[in-house]
This record gives C-alpha cells, structure tokens and sequence, in this order.
C-alpha cells in the first residue's frame, strides 16, 4: 500500500490490509492513521465463544456493522453495572442486549458501555470503525499479542493495556469458552 497525497485516495481490495490473527480474534487493518484523521477501520472475524467484554471508552467513538453471523450486543448504560455477564444487563428504559445480524449498525459515543460476543458456534464477521486514530490500532496489536499465547487470557496484562487506551474494562474478555 503507498500512502495516501492529497489528490489521491485510498482502495483496499477485498482480502487485502494487514492481518493480525490469533486462536482468540482475527482483524484485519483496512485504514489505519496513516490514510485517515478521521477513523481507523477494521475487518474483525470474531470466533464462536469470543466475549470482549462491556467496556467504555471516555474519548473513542465506534462503529460495528455486522457482515457475517450473529453477535449479541450491548450499546447503553444499564442500570447497574454488574462485575460479570453484560447479557443480562437492562437499560433504565428497559432495552436489553441485542442479537445482531448481517446488516446490522451499532453506533457507540463516548462514555456508552458496550460489548460483543459469539454465542454461536459459526465465526462471525464484522466492520469495526474506530475515531480517533490510530488508538484502536496499537491497542488491536497488543491485545493480539497477550491473547496469542496458550492457555487463558492474562486479564492483569490485558487490564494494563486498556488502561493506556482510554478503555474501561466493566467485565472480563473471554475467548474460547463454548457457545
């Protein structure tokens, strides 16, 4: 890829960008901070049993839009934020986790709890827009790098690194339990 002048744009072919890959996740970066002041973009193949957890961002907006399978979903403040399982979380207006398809737009502002996961047992697909940049993007390659490892995720490590990226982690990240 060269980088983006002025009179020039960006196209990334399908099944090009920059892949990280490990047991737990799957993101290919599509634009990065190097072609974007406004997002970075992800393709994310997210595999049965992944959960990332609810987590909240004070300065990040995002956006998923689901290409493939099923996620559940979470995008408001609940009630009350319990210390684990975001999928019974209730919003104070009643709204509860969402079973998104292929097609389906998650918006999140700043300060929104949100989370995904795979309860199924079929990778799922998703877009993942992420603004400002290029956060998003180191903390994809550090999180990779913890979750490439055998055995269960170093919550400790993975605490630390959401603490340098602006994110709030409300329950644990979890990958492959058995949907």
């Amino acid at each position: 890829m060269t980088a983006v002048t002025p009179a020039e744009g960006l196209l990334v072919p399908p099944g090009h960008g920059r892949t990280v890959e490990t047991a737990a996740q799957q993101v290919t970066f599509k634009v990065t901070g190097d072609h974007s002041r406004m997002a970075s973009s992800f393709e994310v193949v997210v595999p049965p049993g992944f959960d990332v957890g609810a987590h909240v961002h004070t300065k990040s907006e995002e956006l998923f839009y689901v290409l493939e399978g099923e996620l559940d979903v979470l995008a408001f403040e609940p009630r009350i934020r319990t210390p684990d399982h975001w999928q019974r979380w209730r919003s104070p207006s009643g709204a509860g986790v969402v079973r998104a398809t292929p097609g389906t737009v998650i918006v999140v502002p700043p300060g929104c709890p949100h989370a995904f996961a795979n309860p199924t047992g079929s990778p799922a697909k998703m877009f993942f827009q992420a603004s400002p940049p290029p956060d998003h993007e180191r903390y994809f390659e550090e999180l990779l790098d913890i979750l490439g490892t055998d055995g269960p995720p170093d919550h400790t490590a993975i605490e630390e690194l959401r603490a340098r990226y602006d994110i709030e982690q409300l329950t644990p990240l979890r990958h492959g339990a058995r949907p």
